[in-house]
């Protein structure tokens, strides 16, 4: 199959959070099984593309946009039958990805529709490796960054004859940022004025780049089964609910996979031990060592509990804080948070901060991303906290079942898909689930898990191994994404696997 990936995040060039990691993993993965894929994303200020193995190249496509002509230049690396597509412009040669510290940038809109004009011309233009994907490609692009392929297809390029048969799946990663902008906006896209209609781009009055994709691509992916329902309903889609509706017979949940390799403790580099499920007195060196680097007592009879991700309230971190002096005071637990907020949530970092001076010998907060220290969390505590309050699929609890260290989650979105309640009397699930998002909930919840840890450690082992055996991978994945590559290749008559 020839594949075009269009992301505004792909590790490992790029990242603020699981949109990165999924892009990354899908095209290697993809790539592995012999697929010709190119990926998309942009060359924004802080990519060392160099130090990646990007080179520049010559091609630089004119595009329209805003009452100006464009050129951006393409950066490229192959590996395999990989062809990775950096997209340079001054637009994106700033220090943040989405905003600054005073917020997000007050041209998003302008800088992903180039992006995903950008992504079109690469399939044309960019030999992957030797000759250009071409016309009759699936495009796979990825929430609302990425959304007006679909809508520049049908508006700009079939009615010129231009990719007539290239179908576009779009994933639905959260649906709490859809790119809504006011409808002055509308005219720096260069489509033409009937394309602001409520059966594409209007939404309440303005434009919504996300609604747009929804409305225009030929099937619509979400990356976990669950999240598929909840989005139908009851404020599930932050406003979408009837757009997502009408493209019902369109929509499938595909659970999100991991990179198996990537996130191993058998050979995880970033560990001082390494164990396997048969094997687990690695982790126990590993609890050690973490808690030496971070300053904690080194006590294996501390129940220590991590969290990685964002520092929002949608991943459920103000009950994590406010959970903090309980789990301190009534079970002698250790706790480390890391991850970082944006300009509207600072307020959770001080706070955090906060209790790491009340609880020195208990809380450590790493504020800011360390891709090493993350995997040492992930293998050096000995429970996962995740109560987010809404998940469409979520990385941390994957990794977590697959480092032995069970989560306990809030079941909703791709949690409860993923992560099996514990039944101490049949013996059986791989983590402990919460179903009221609320602090009374969350702490039952960490109660029966820390008691199970505590008191019936061969359960828990129980329950670490079952976990450790579930295969998570991408490979395990990968078909269904290639089903329905060739579902909506059919569709317009493309011959996926020609």
């Amino acid at each position: 199959m020839r594949i075009a990936i269009l992301s505004s995040e792909i590790v490992p060039f790029s990242k603020t959070g699981g949109l990165a990691d999924v892009t990354g993993a899908l095209a290697d993965t993809l790539a592995r099984r012999g697929h010709r894929v190119i990926t998309v994303s942009p060359k924004y200020g802080i990519v060392d593309a160099p130090a990646h193995g990007f080179r520049p190249t010559d091609i630089t496509p004119r595009i329209d946009l805003a009452w100006r002509t464009w050129h951006p230049r393409f950066w490229v690396r192959r590996e395999g039958t990989r062809t990775d597509v950096l997209v340079e412009s001054a637009i994106y040669d700033r220090p943040g990805i989405y905003g600054d510290s005073h917020g997000g940038f007050g041209d998003n809109h302008l800088r992903y529709a180039l992006l995903s004009r950008a992504g079109i011309e690469a399939a044309r233009l960019v030999p992957a490796p030797d000759v250009p994907l071409g016309e009759d490609v699936v495009f796979h692009v990825n929430d609302w960054h990425t959304a007006l392929v679909p809508v520049y297809l049908n508006a700009m390029y079939r009615p010129l004859g231009l990719f007539p048969r290239a179908p576009t799946v779009l994933t639905l990663h959260n649906l709490a940022h859809q790119g809504a902008f006011s409808a002055e906006r509308f005219v720096d896209l260069e489509l033409p004025s009937r394309w602001h209609a409520p059966w594409c781009l209007e939404w309440h009055g303005g434009v919504n780049l996300l609604k747009g994709g929804v409305m225009q691509a030929e099937a619509l992916t979400t990356v976990s089964e669950t999240y598929a329902r909840e989005i139908l309903y009851d404020g599930g889609s932050f406003g979408l609910e009837e757009a997502l509706r009408s493209r019902m017979r369109d929509l499938v949940g595909v659970r999100n996979g991991i990179d198996a390799r990537q996130w191993d403790p058998a050979n995880d580099p970033h560990l001082d031990a390494r164990y396997d499920a048969l094997h687990l007195g690695g982790k126990a060196v590993c609890k050690a060592a973490l808690q030496a680097e971070l300053g904690l007592p080194i006590d294996s009879h501390a129940p220590l509990l991590g969290n990685i991700g964002r520092l929002d309230p949608q991943k459920g971190i103000p009950l994590i804080i406010d959970s903090i002096p309980w789990l301190v005071e009534a079970h002698g637990a250790q706790v480390v948070v890391l991850g970082s907020a944006g300009a509207a949530n600072r307020h959770l970092e001080h706070q955090l901060r906060a209790l790491e001076q009340r609880y020195p010998r208990n809380v450590r907060a790493w504020i800011g991303f360390s891709e090493r220290m993350a995997h040492r969390i992930e293998a050096g505590s000995d429970l996962f906290m995740m109560p987010s309050l809404f998940e469409p699929c979520g990385l941390n609890q994957l990794y977590s079942l697959r480092y032995g260290t069970p989560p306990i989650v809030h079941a909703t979105g791709g949690l409860v898909d993923s992560v099996e309640p514990h039944d101490p009397r049949n013996d059986t699930g791989t983590g402990w689930l919460f179903h009221t998002p609320s602090g009374e909930h969350f702490r039952e919840a960490l109660h029966w898990a820390i008691v199970t840890w505590k008191h019936h450690p061969e359960s828990f082992r129980r329950v670490q191994v079952r976990g450790m055996s579930e295969d998570l991978s991408w490979e395990a994945v990968i078909p269904k994404y290639e089903h329905i590559y060739r579902f909506v290749g059919k569709k317009l008559g493309l011959d996926v696997d020609r």
